[in-house]
């Protein structure tokens, strides 16, 4: 079951982000105020537009009737003349609101038309045909947007875009009508050939300038009349040299200086050292002072706000600029870091910024999860040169609703990507990656045995390296100080420290994959040394070994600093080091012994063994160990070699990388992320056997909740209660002895439902004016406060004797944002999202006791923060160790 929808809906109403009531969210750790303040103006991931009107239109509870069938030759041709609904007369009694029509910020008018038919007159109880429409009113009630670190509503905004296609269509009529819906479904498809050339643009540009700057630690090309220019990097620079140590145009900084044997090789060991320091301190500075949510590899969060959670300035046009400038900084400066898994979320934030101007996408958070998830697939794509790879990791690895027409929309985001960056061809040899390579031999049956090694080894890794990470993570967030820059600092020269004596340390991460890839045969230049035989291979092969263990250490306290920094180049990495030993160790053994019963169908003019795929299979099986992924690896390395002879040693090593891998802990490396940084993800895919326990064991007691009777309320005393309660929502009951649940009514709505009231600009309303949340026949709507359009009057239910499984698979399957438990119509509990999360990952021992421990408080009445209760906190420091009903009569119910 996907997050579909229920029932009529359709018109939103957005909140204006900056708005003296929009909800404000503190800045992450380590973010400073300066740069919150500078940046304020940056449009956030997923902000929804202000809205600009008055909400004091007529609000009626009668359906609209059906226009009757007409028909002439002018409706093929005129959409506005079909779309025009007849004149009804009305009650000839008027009011101050009388011609208004409210503009709603799906761009339709809440009448049905452009246009306001002057001759009518329409009062609080106004005609069938002209009212507004009321699917918002008994059902779901108005919105006016998601709150930072809030899950969203699947069922609404799904049901939000059936009601808007029900009304494009019903006035979209004749040739001008069939234009405008195939404009309105070409929005998503100009989005995602948008978002593919843009993910194309900025990878070249990120691959051009990254090997300039890491080719600027080493030396630089000297201008002269054959075409030397110091923008070029060294391969440019000595292109048409088969040996590079020939090249004449590119100066090591030894000769710059003009310095000798011994003492050159110290200036270079000084100046690739600044460099790589002064590379990384630039990138954490820009993350640190600009765009901190640009850190890291942002995996872990669009899997995150893929599931339903607003993450606000995540994907905006800062977070974009910086990660794309920190990722030519950080992937120059020699860190064991990569730039591919940080590209999808350049892509993310391409598709989000390109969206904008669009409402159709824009205004849904639902549809623009699609896009993103399509967008996500770019990002590997241009990362591996492997477009059908990139949507298999879209669809394994990060989408959590993937239906078959997203499919079919990342596959061509993905190859427009593709297109776009083989079109300009950033490194003139017509590959779209520099370590992509292809092989011409097959390999042999007597392999199998390397193969399984190399995938056993793949998930050892994995486990260990995981572990290694999530210590020192927790250290970071644990610690009572925290310095990043500096930090950054500190690794950057141990890691510079340790690279340049290492051969293959040295080199950037892409060109070592590279060359450990490659074939003997097609190496020209044989600079690290991989193709010696004889005794001289053992030197390589401790080189490769050494190379691959200290890279392992410095990945693990790598990955986590404040930079943009990927997981997957340095997997393939260290993969691919100790694949590639072995394979040289299995070609020594095999050219020693040629007549050993194993290799006994080795041609004796061929080589037997290619060292190059066991650095290709080596690379799968540690980003398998790491990441838990499985079939897209494989798709991905297939595309990236072209070897189809090679894909069963993939797969095998693949599976048996995972299976190891699981023996550490079934989560990979951004699940584990997920699971440090508490984000509310619940993934479907989890196999865990969660407690066989009815709900009432884990929810939040009704006599913990702050509840809002119907009637008996002010609209000073509704906003005293706004202002001593952080709560992000309140159950409404018809009353406190007797709660039988009428609705739900979050803190957003509730809040600019009184603010408006009390507005100048609109109503001006009296703080003394009566408000009320149920049906009042004898109430003057002129003077009194209906907040029932305000409030969801269809909330999801369960009963109290419901299994915890059935209220899991729902909140997965739904998307549901939060459940409220009644019998017999009596509210009886509630359980949010983050609850729920928190219940399954058990987030500290006393939390984990309770949940077993019987009908209680629940998870919500431990007395800690709100917040970290669930979503119906608001970001603060206030503890509240019980809240009780808020209703007119001070009295409460008994205990259940």
């Amino acid at each position: 079951m996907s997050p579909s929808a229920s029932g009529s809906n359709a018109h939103l109403l957005s909140l204006d982000p900056d708005s003296p009531i929009s909800s404000q969210s503190s800045a992450p750790n380590g973010e400073s105020a300066n740069a919150t303040t500078s940046h304020r103006t940056d449009d956030s991931g997923f902000s929804i537009d202000p809205l600009g009107e008055t909400l004091d239109d007529p609000i009626t509870f009668k359906r609209k009737q059906k226009e009757p069938a007409r028909f002439s030759l002018q409706n093929l041709f005129s959409a506005e003349s079909s779309a025009q609904p007849p004149s009804i007369h009305h009650r000839s009694q008027s009011h101050p609101l009388d011609h208004r029509s409210t503009q709603f910020s799906n761009g339709f008018s809440a009448h049905g038309d452009s246009r306001t038919d002057t001759n009518q007159s329409s009062g609080w109880d106004g005609g069938k045909h002209g009212g507004p429409m009321d699917w918002y009113v008994e059902g779901p009630g108005r919105r006016v947007g998601y709150d930072n670190l809030t899950a969203i509503d699947w069922i609404f905004e799904y049901t939000k875009e059936r009601q808007r296609l029900r009304h494009l269509y019903a006035h979209s009529r004749g040739i001008l009508g069939y234009i405008r819906q195939l404009l309105d479904a070409s929005h998503v498809w100009l989005v995602l050939i948008a978002t593919g050339i843009a993910v194309g643009v900025v990878a070249a540009c990120i691959d051009i300038a990254s090997n300039w700057l890491g080719d600027i630690k080493t030396g630089y090309c000297r201008s002269g009349d054959e075409g030397g220019k110091f923008y070029l990097t060294r391969s440019f620079c000595c292109w048409g040299y088969d040996d590079l140590s020939q090249c004449q145009h590119w100066v090591p900084w030894r000769k710059a200086f003009n310095i000798s044997k011994g003492g050159g090789y110290v200036v270079e060991y000084l100046f690739f050292t600044l460099y790589s320091i002064l590379f990384a301190t630039s990138a954490s500075f820009l993350v640190k002072t600009y765009a901190v949510y640009a850190r890291h590899s942002g995996i872990p969060e669009i899997k995150t706000v893929l599931g339903g959670f607003v993450i606000k300035k995540f994907m905006g046009g800062w977070t974009l600029g910086i990660k794309s400038l920190g990722l030519c900084l950080s992937s120059a400066s020699g860190l064991w870091l990569g730039k591919e898994g940080p590209l999808v979320h350049v892509a993310c934030c391409c598709a989000n910024v390109i969206m904008k101007p669009l409402k159709s996408l824009n205004h849904n958070e639902a549809r623009k999860r699609e896009i993103l998830s399509a967008a996500s697939a770019a990002g590997i794509s241009v990362a591996f040169g492997s477009p059908i790879g990139g949507v298999l990791f879209s669809l394994e690895q990060l989408s959590y609703y993937f239906p078959d027409k997203t499919m079919w929309q990342s596959f061509v985001c993905a190859m427009v990507a593709s297109v776009t960056l083989h079109a300009l061809n950033p490194f003139r040899t017509g590959k779209i990656v520099l370590y992509q390579v292809t092989y011409s031999r097959g390999w042999h049956r007597f392999e199998i045995i390397p193969f399984v090694l190399l995938g056993i080894f793949g998930g050892f890794y994995g486990g260990l390296f995981i572990k290694l990470n999530m210590k020192v993570a927790r250290w970071r967030k644990s610690r009572g100080f925290s310095f990043p820059v500096l930090e950054v600092v500190i690794v950057a020269l141990i890691t510079a420290i340790i690279n340049f004596p290492n051969i293959f340390m040295r080199a950037q991460l892409s060109e070592l994959v590279y060359y450990l890839f490659a074939e003997c045969a097609d190496i020209t230049d044989d600079e690290f040394g991989l193709c010696k035989t004889g005794a001289r291979s053992w030197a390589t092969i401790s080189l490769l070994l050494v190379a691959a263990l200290l890279g392992f250490f410095l990945t693990s306290i790598t990955f986590g600093l404040e930079i943009p920094a990927g997981i997957i180049l340095p997997s393939l990495a260290i993969g691919a080091l100790y694949g590639r030993a072995l394979g040289i160790a299995f070609n020594m053994w095999q050219t020693a012994h040629p007549n050993f019963f194993l290799f006994a169908n080795c041609e004796p003019d061929i080589p037997c063994v290619t060292p190059g795929t066991y650095a290709i299979i080596g690379a799968a099986a540690a980003l398998g160990g790491a990441t838990r992924m499985t079939v897209s690896i494989v798709v991905i390395l297939f595309e990236l070699t072209g070897a189809l002879t090679y894909v069963i040693p993939i797969m095998i090593a693949v599976m048996l990388s995972k299976w190891c891998g699981d023996t550490f802990g079934k989560r990979g490396i951004y699940e584990s992320w997920i699971q440090l940084n508490e984000y509310p993800f619940l993934d479907r895919n989890d196999d865990r056997p969660p407690p066989d326990i009815p709900v009432s064991h884990v929810m939040t007691s009704v006599n913990d909740l702050s509840l809002i009777t119907a009637v008996g309320h002010t609209i000073e005393s509704l906003t005293n209660l706004l202002a001593t309660t952080s709560y992000r929502g309140f159950p409404v009951v018809a009353e406190a002895y007797n709660p039988i649940l009428l609705g739900y009514i979050s803190r957003n709505e509730l809040s600019y439902a009184l603010k408006s009231a009390t507005s100048r600009s609109s109503r001006n309303l009296t703080p003394e004016t009566a408000a009320y949340f149920s049906h009042q026949p004898f109430a003057d709507p002129l003077e009194t406060l209906d907040l029932r359009p305000w409030m969801d009057q269809t909330p999801i239910t369960l009963n109290i004797h419901t299994n915890f499984q059935i209220m899991l698979e729902m909140f997965q399957r739904l998307g549901l944002r939060y459940v409220l438990f009644v019998n017999k119509g009596v509210l009886e509990g509630f359980l949010t999202k983050k609850d729920l999360w928190y219940i399954l990952e058990g987030a500290n021992g006393a939390r984990h006791a309770q949940v077993f421990s019987g009908p209680g408080p629940g998870v919500l009445g431990e007395g800690n923060a709100e917040e970290e209760r669930g979503l119906l906190a608001v970001d603060d420091d206030d503890d509240h160790d019980h809240v009780r009903a808020f209703s007119p009569i001070d009295a409460r119910r008994p205990s259940l």
